[in-house]
């Protein structure tokens, strides 16, 4: 029976799932967005939330925490400085999980994380890139 077991195994060992997850939490807060499977997405969610939570709260006790969880110190400190405010009147909610597409090899579900005020930035295509290129190639002349 399963009752009350909190979280999810991936089918690795402890060590491997914990690298695993350390690894997607600080890859969202270097990119603002990644895409992974559902399953791995909704984990990663949970602690991400929690360690956004730890940068609103900004004190000595939520620097340590977040610093032994997040894998590169300028990514820890970006979380402190440029992600927490932007979220500090907020009370949780800070990201979002859009689930796309069925990955093409093993059909797994996939979906991508991101924050809640994260705004793509769209390359033009088309005409509109190689106007844009040309504008960019003139200027340096």
């Amino acid at each position: 029976m399963r009752h009350k077991v909190d979280g999810r195994l991936f089918g690795r060992p402890s060590n491997q799932r914990k690298a695993l997850l350390r690894c997607i939490v600080t890859a969202l807060f270097e990119n603002q967005r990644i895409e992974t499977t559902v399953a791995k997405a909704k984990e990663a969610k949970r602690i991400a939330e929690k360690m956004i939570t730890f940068g609103i709260k900004g004190d000595l006790h939520s620097k340590r925490q977040v610093l032994s969880y997040v894998t590169a110190r300028d990514v820890a400190s970006k979380l402190f400085n440029e992600i927490a405010p932007r979220f500090a009147g907020r009370p949780g909610g800070y990201l979002r999980l859009v689930q796309t597409r069925q990955r093409l090899k093993d059909s797994a579900p996939m979906a991508i994380l991101e924050f809640i005020d994260y705004e793509a930035t769209k390359k033009p295509k088309g005409k509109a890139a190689k106007a844009d290129k040309a504008g960019k190639t003139e200027k340096k002349d």
